[in-house]
């Protein structure tokens, strides 16, 4: 059986087509059919501050103006540097509005990274921070730059020591007052499917950042797929945990993109640490939860989730990361709702693949199935073109209306990763006879010791099964007669204890003896990104570092 055959359209759930019927909409008619069909309903929750479909667009309008007057025309990059509040959403949609390119960053990076994608991008206009402004406004000299707008938590929520002071400089304009200077944008500006969107940045794991193009086709369509996925969730009837980044793709789609175009009230926030989304749950009742694994496990091991109600809840999304199937459990009971795992690159807009949202149908471990429109192969890691059958393991590669259009300015690279359209995901995957498909690992993750390939995530599986473990995550380390031997990061739950024998013992009637742990290092935490993935590159670069390879 191969992806010809299209295994997966037998495992989709009742009231999902085989083919998304798209709508011919760019991103920000998403907010006007809002905006006509629910003005009154609640657009976005910032910390109890709330603005209805009618005043985010409103506001999106004005800033539109703000930015057109500023010399922002079709085409120019716009950067938004910001975590997820008000004026993040409202940016994003005003930059696409007018024909911009956002370009969406992270608040936590360096200087240094900030500066090559600002470059890179060739940015013109900033939206920023105020705790940012006076690095920003330091930092512009060395960028192409000419506007920043610099917004603060104060613009919305007018609690004395919310806003930070910056410094006044030429070009520096204070969001509230650009907002309530302009009358809304009443002229239209033509966009096509076809138009870039964003620029949207990988995280450098293979040198230096990419800029991913991603048009309003790829990112409209992937949020129609992911909709169809889901035909049980009305328009206007559900509530968003916007607790993804969106600066991140998987935020900006998943979040953010796809509960404007349902119409859906999104609860911000901003800091998502477990008090953080304790508080978001208890007080604001989101049903529609899309989270990494760091934030399940976070809430199942907070103090207040043994008095929380999340009966409430209809549906829970899981990305980035593999679930550990003890979480699944756990989460499901406690809400009675379907965690979907799923699957998808920066490079995909990002969805490519998701669990069936039925009871019965989804398989922990997997990432599911091919969304709709979405095709998939398994292909040979000898040649990368032999197709691989049921059950065998090969690069994971898939071709869709999501897959972006290519990397800014890297011909090369383009062609490298996209050929025939195709796009290689650098990972290690097989799909099972019900189309189903599991990733095995990253090419470059993978640990070859004593001539075996070890999968680090069938190791982590392992690991997050004992009872006293929260986080682990395997590496491979130098050995001097097998080449790489396995070592284990272990991150305990509050108030345990355990020794290395301990974890080791547990694994040795789980795991092929070439796949025991030889060390292990407990860490009170992991290096995580921006949405929560564990860093593994991150320690392996560290320990290779500590023994001066």
């Amino acid at each position: 059986m191969n992806y010809q055959e299209k295994p997966w359209l037998s495992s989709y759930p009742e009231g999902v087509d085989r083919e998304t019927e798209f709508e011919d909409l760019c991103i920000p008619e998403f907010l006007e059919r809002s905006a006509r069909v629910f003005p009154e309903s609640t657009a976005l929750n910032f910390m109890g501050c709330t603005l209805t479909f009618r005043q985010l667009k409103d506001t999106v309008d004005r800033f539109a103006a703000c930015l057109i007057d500023l010399g922002i025309a079709k085409g120019d990059r716009v950067a938004i540097l910001l975590p997820n509040t008000i004026q993040c959403v409202a940016a994003y949609y005003a930059i696409l509005k007018i024909g911009g390119i956002a370009v969406m960053n992270n608040p936590l990076y360096s200087d240094k990274e900030l500066l090559h994608q600002y470059n890179d991008s060739g940015a013109k206009a900033l939206v920023t921070i105020d705790m940012l402004a006076d690095r920003m406004i330091d930092l512009r000299p060395k960028t192409s730059i000419e506007h920043i707008i610099v917004a603060s938590i104060a613009d919305y929520i007018p609690v004395p020591g919310l806003a930070a002071a910056f410094k006044e400089a030429h070009h520096v304009h204070r969001w509230k007052d650009a907002i309530d200077r302009y009358q809304p944008l009443s002229a239209s500006i033509r966009l096509t499917a076809e138009d870039i969107a964003q620029y949207q940045y990988t995280g450098g794991t293979t040198g230096v950042s990419k800029g991913v193009e991603l048009t309003h086709a790829n990112l409209s369509g992937n949020v129609q797929q992911i909709a169809s996925w889901f035909p049980a969730l009305r328009r206007g009837e559900e509530i968003m945990l916007g607790a993804l980044p969106f600066f991140h793709v998987f935020g900006l789609t998943v979040s953010m993109n796809y509960a404007v175009y349902m119409s859906w009230g999104n609860i911000l926030v901003p800091r998502p640490q477990p008090d953080q989304l304790i508080d978001a749950l208890e007080k604001f009742r989101p049903t529609f939860l899309p989270m990494v694994p760091t934030m399940y496990i976070g809430i199942l091991n907070h103090p207040g989730i043994g008095g929380l109600d999340l009966s409430y809840v209809t549906g829970c999304f899981c990305g980035s990361a593999p679930l550990p199937v003890d979480v699944i459990k756990k989460f499901e009971e406690k809400t009675g709702a379907v965690i979907c795992e799923g699957f998808g690159m920066t490079e995909s807009s990002p969805a490519t693949h998701c669990n069936p949202f039925a009871r019965g149908k989804t398989k922990p471990g997997s990432i599911g199935v091919p969304l709709p429109s979405t095709e998939c192969r398994i292909v040979s890691l000898a040649d990368r073109s032999t197709d691989m059958t049921a059950g065998e393991s090969g690069e994971l590669i898939v071709r869709g209306p999501q897959v972006m259009k290519g990397y800014k300015g890297m011909p090369f690279e383009t062609e490298e990763v996209l050929r025939g359209g195709w796009l290689r995901t650098g990972d290690i995957a097989f799909m099972d006879d019900d189309g189903y498909f599991f990733i095995v690992d990253r090419l470059k993750d993978m640990i070859i010791s004593g001539g075996y390939n070890i999968y680090p995530r069938d190791i982590d599986e392992i690991l997050y099964q004992h009872p006293k473990v929260m986080e682990a995550c395997a590496i491979g380390v130098p050995h001097p007669t097998r080449g790489e031997a396995v070592k284990a990061f272990v991150v305990l739950k509050e108030g345990q204890s355990a020794t290395k024998d301990e974890i080791i013992h547990f694994c040795k009637d789980k795991l092929a003896k070439y796949k025991w742990p030889e060390e292990i290092e407990f860490r009170e935490s992991l290096p995580k990104s921006t949405v929560g993935k564990i860093m593994r590159k991150d320690l392996r670069a560290e320990e290779l570092a500590k023994r001066g390879k």
